[in-house]
Formats: C-alpha cells, sequence, structure tokens
C-alpha cells in the first residue's frame, strides 16, 4: 500500500509534505493531523484502520518530517498558522473528516471553528481541554529540555511519562526519532509550549462554540495525561461533543496493543461510516482536487 506523495504550496509560503492512500472503494476522505515532534510515520496504525474504508491524507507541518527540508524556516509557526495550513489542506483534498493526535487537537479544532464546507465530522483524540498536574510537569520538564536541547532527556522524557504503556521497540524507535531532531524543531515545539499555555488552547476553546458537526473525542483510561474526566469537560466548549474510551489504553491508544487498536478501529468506523454522502455528485471536483496545480514535487 503505497501513497501518493506530493509536496504542496500553502499560502504562497510553506510547502506541506502529503502522503494521500487512495482507495478504489472509498468514497470519502480523512485527514490525519500529528501531535508535537511527530511525522506522518506516527500514524501508520491509524492509516490501517481506516483503509480501504477511507482515502487517507497525511502531512507533516512546515518545520518537521519531510517537509521541513522544503522550507526556509524564518519564523517560528503558531498553531494558529498550523489551523491555517489544515484549512487549505482540506480544501485542497476536499477531506470529509478529520481526526487529530494529541495536541494537534488545538489547531484542529482552531481549524473546525472556520467550519470548512467539506468536513463533515471530526474525531479529537487523546487531547483535553485541561491541563492537569500530570500534563503540566510533563510540559515543565518538556520546556527545559527543549531550551537546552537536551535530546536524550527529551527522548526518555516522552518514553517515560505519554509514552510510558508503549512496547518497548516502540520506545526504542520513538527514543531514536525524537532525540534526533533538528535544532529548529527543539525550537518550534518548546515554542508551542509556550503558546499553549499563555492562550493558544485558551483560543481553541473559545473559538470551539462555533464548530456545529459531530465532533468524537476518544481517551484511553490509562492516559494520566489527557484523562478520560478531563476531555468530558469538552462538553462545555462544544455543543455536538461525543465520547469515547479505550480501554486498557495510554496516550497512544491503538499504537499500545492489539486490543487497543481493534477498539480504536471499531469506534472510528463506527463513528465516521454512518455520515456518508453521496460521493457521485462530487466525483469530478474531486478528481480535478487531486490534480490541482499546487504541486511542487513529488
Amino acid at each position: 500500500m503505497s501513497p501518493e506523495i506530493a509536496v504542496l504550496e500553502i499560502q504562497g509560503q510553506y510547502r506541506v509534505h502529503t502522503e494521500c492512500y487512495r482507495s478504489q472503494v472509498a468514497e470519502q476522505t480523512v485527514i490525519l493531523v500529528n501531535g508535537s515532534l511527530a511525522t506522518t510515520a506516527s500514524f501508520a496504525q491509524a492509516v490501517r484502520n481506516l483503509h480501504p474504508q477511507f482515502n487517507v491524507v497525511l502531512y507533516d507541518p512546515p518545520y518537521a518530517g519531510r517537509s521541513r527540508p522544503h522550507n526556509r524556516h524564518e519564523r517560528l509557526i503558531g498553531k494558529q498558522d498550523e489551523a491555517q495550513v489544515l484549512l487549505e489542506l482540506i480544501g485542497h483534498f476536499h477531506a470529509d473528516h478529520v481526526l487529530s493526535f494529541s495536541w494537534g487537537g488545538a489547531c484542529t479544532l482552531m481549524a473546525l471553528a472556520h467550519r470548512p464546507r467539506t468536513i463533515q465530522t471530526a474525531v479529537i483524540s487523546s487531547f483535553s481541554p485541561v491541563i492537569n498536574a500530570a500534563m503540566h510537569d510533563y510540559l515543565e520538564r518538556g520546556s527545559a529540555y527543549l531550551a537546552s536541547v537536551d535530546r536524550p532527556r527529551i527522548g526518555q522524557l516522552i518514553n517515560d511519562t505519554i509514552g510510558q504503556h508503549l512496547p518497548a521497540l516502540f520506545k526504542r524507535f520513538n527514543h531514536r526519532h525524537v532525540s534526533s531532531l533538528d535544532d529548529h524543531e527543539y525550537e518550534q515545539m518548546h515554542f508551542h509550549i509556550q503558546q499553549m499555555r499563555e492562550h493558544d488552547l485558551q483560543i481553541a476553546l473559545h473559538n470551539a462554540r462555533h464548530i456545529e458537526i459531530p465532533v468524537l473525542f476518544i481517551n484511553g483510561t490509562r492516559d494520566d495525561y489527557a484523562t478520560v474526566s478531563d476531555a468530558r469537560q469538552f462538553t462545555r466548549h462544544v455543543r455536538n461533543s461525543r465520547f469515547s474510551v479505550i480501554q486498557e489504553a495510554g496516550h497512544f491508544l491503538e499504537m499500545e496493543h492489539k486490543a487497543a487498536s481493534d477498539e480504536t478501529r471499531r469506534v472510528l468506523l463506527e463513528f465516521l461510516l454512518p455520515t456518508q454522502r453521496d460521493y457521485r455528485s462530487r466525483a469530478a471536483v474531486r478528481d480535478t482536487a487531486f490534480n490541482a496545480g499546487h504541486v511542487l514535487a513529488l
């Protein structure tokens, strides 16, 4: 299963690496939004859970992964900038659904507040409207390690906290990836932490009142950083909130063990599939969009 790979020009200033897993049987498209320090590679299991029932689109933000070499990094990018990137990608791919992971939920909520016309539903996983004591400690230590570019401690921190329930092999891959990033990526993540703690989370929650589509929040019972009880407070911000709980799963849900993966897949398909639209009326438009002149490199 190989994706169609393209680098798209966004807003005349960013170049974004995208991967589109097309399906011969799918009528709708899901776009996935990464959490902090993650890349498209982090969504391997999510793609397996959603394809071939859906076309699945992944992307790296301008400062990370395979997008990073295509950008000049002259300034740091805020969550509201990322929301605008997401909105343009939604329009380009005519996405029907959006699924975010962890802190990717902030820019996703910001984007959804603009009510993109093609989006029917959204899924926000491993995210909470509350920075609880465990998350506060994680962000405090992470901020210090990122500021000093202490690579080994950054990698170990993630494995000891939000990644504590990952299998050993995943922890090794995780540590290798996180501890070998470019200095600019650490600077970008440090900036995100500061912005989220100061105002971006509140902006995202304030704007979420404009979201009208159904939004499903998924959290694991073993996640101490975005807890089930904290996530349920989204009812105060998103009027059409729905909630699912993955038993015996931590922050990384489907990546932690097979039962969690199977249950996450069941929950996703049960929520997303009943909302299918009439695809035929938009088939020609979608085919045009996939071949639009935004592509810079293949």
